[in-house]
C-alpha cells in the first residue's frame, strides 16, 4: 500500500514499444530510440516502456500519431549498448533514451588511453570504448537522454553542470544528493532495524561493475559505523548466482545485499528466488526488489525517472536543445518492506518502520 506522495524530481522529461529487433517506424514522424538492459518480456522492462510513453504523452506526443518508437534490449549484456545505439542511429532516430546505466554507453566516453579517472579501466568498459567512439563519429549530433543513473555525472566529467549540461547529453540521476554513501547509509540503517543481530552481510554484485565499486566502498564505510562485516561475492554472469549464495551460506553471513548493477535486474525473479531460498534476510536498492520478495528495499523510484526521461524526450522533439535541459536529481525515495517475507523469516517489523514505509507487501 502506498504511504506517501512523490516529492518529485528536480527539473523537467516522451516514447513507445518494441522487441529487441522491432521498431514502429513511419517515415513521416520522428523516431525515438529506447535502450533497455532487461529482456523485453520481463515486467520491469514493460513497466519502463510504459513510463516512457507516459512522459512523452505529457508533452503531447502519442505513439503512432506524432512519433514512432524503436526499443532495443541488451538482453542482459551491457557490451551490446553501443552496437544497439548504432543500429538506432542508422534508423535515423531523432534521439535515444538510455535506461539505467551510463556504463553501457555514455560512460564509455570517459575511456581515454585505457584509463578511467586515473585507474585501470574495467574490462567491460574498455571493450565498449572503440565501438562507442565509432558510434559517436557516425552520429555526432544524436542526442542522448539518460535516466535512473546512479552516479554523479558532473564529477565524472560527462556533463558540464547540473543546471546547464551543454552538448547533446541530458537526463536524470538517482542519487546525486549525498551520493552512494548517503543512500547506502540510509538503506542499511533501515535494514539493521529489521535485522538487529547483523554480524556479516554478503554483497552479491557483478565483477568490475562501476556502480558495484561505489556500492562496495559505501557499504564498507557504513559497516565500520554500524559494526558488521562485509563479504563480497562477485558474478561474471547470473549463472554464478547460486554458487555465490552457497558461498555466503558457508561463510555464515547474516544477510545478503543485492547490488543495483543492471546485471542483477536482468532477471529479478531468478535472483529473488535464489536469495530467499537461502533463508537469510535480504536487501536491495530499487522498489522492485522489495516488491518481488526481498525483505526490504530503499532507493529512488525508477518509474519516475523513466517518465521524466520521456518528458525530456518530448521537449527535445519540440525543439529544445538537450544541453539547455538541467540534469534532474531524484528526490522521491521509496522504502518497501515485504511483510510476507518477514513472516517467513520470523522477523517482527517495528511499528515505527511500518509507519515510515511507502509500500508494504502483505
Amino acid at each position: 500500500m502506498q504511504r506517501r506522495d512523490f516529492l518529485g524530481l528536480i527539473g523537467a522529461t516522451a516514447l513507445s514499444i518494441s522487441r529487441p529487433g522491432y521498431a514502429q517506424k513511419k517515415t513521416d514522424m520522428p523516431l525515438v530510440g529506447f535502450l533497455l538492459f532487461q529482456n523485453l518480456e520481463t515486467s520491469v522492462a514493460k513497466d519502463r516502456i510504459s513510463g516512457l510513453r507516459k512522459g512523452l504523452q505529457e508533452e503531447g506526443f502519442i505513439e503512432g500519431t506524432n512519433y514512432s518508437l524503436a526499443v532495443r534490449s541488451a538482453e542482459g549484456d551491457l557490451d551490446r549498448y553501443p552496437q544497439l545505439a548504432r543500429e538506432l542511429g542508422t534508423l535515423n532516430a531523432r534521439l535515444i533514451v538510455v535506461y539505467g546505466s551510463l556504463y553501457g554507453l555514455v560512460d564509455s566516453v570517459l575511456c581515454t588511453a585505457g584509463s578511467y579517472r586515473g585507474q585501470a579501466t574495467p574490462a567491460n568498459i574498455a571493450r565498449q570504448c572503440e565501438v562507442f567512439h565509432e558510434f559517436r563519429r557516425s552520429f555526432p549530433e544524436l542526442p542522448l537522454v539518460f535516466c535512473n543513473v546512479a552516479a554523479d555525472v558532473v564529477a565524472l566529467g560527462i556533463v558540464q553542470s547540473y543546471t546547464h549540461p551543454g552538448g547533446i547529453l541530458t537526463g536524470n540521476v538517482m542519487n546525486a544528493a549525498g551520493g552512494e554513501e548517503t543512500m547506502t547509509q540510509k538503506r542499511i540503517g533501515f535494514f539493521k532495524e529489521l535485522v538487529p543481530n547483523l554480524v556479516r552481510i554478503g554483497m552479491i554484485a557483478p565483477a568490475n561493475g562501476l556502480l558495484a565499486m561505489q556500492e562496495k566502498d559505501a557499504l564498507q564505510k557504513v559497516s565500520a559505523q554500524l559494526g558488521f562485516e562485509v563479504v563480497h561475492y562477485e558474478l561474471n554472469t547470473l549463472d554464478d548466482l547460486e554458487s555465490a549464495v552457497a558461498a555466503g551460506l558457508r561463510d555464515n553471513v547474516s544477510a545478503f545485499y543485492i547490488s543495483g548493477e543492471p546485471l542483477m535486474g536482468a532477471d529479478v525473479s531468478r535472483v529473488v528466488s535464489s536469495v530467499t531460498a537461502s533463508g537469510k534476510p535480504s536487501v536491495g536498492p530499487y522498489p522492485y526488489w522489495g516488491q518481488a520478495g526481498l525483505l526490504m528495499s530503499y532507493s529512488n523510484d525508477p518509474r519516475e525517472g523513466v517518465r521524466h526521461a520521456g518528458i525530456y524526450a518530448g521537449k527535445i522533439l519540440h525543439g529544445v536543445k538537450p544541453g539547455d535541459l538541467p540534469i534532474e536529481q531524484g528526490s522521491k525515495f521509496t522504502l518497501v518492506i515485504n511483510l510476507k517475507t518477514a513472516k517467513a523469516l520470523g522477523i517482527t517489523v517495528p511499528s515505527h518502520l511500518l509507519a515510515l514505509a511507502d509500500e508494504v507487501i502483505e
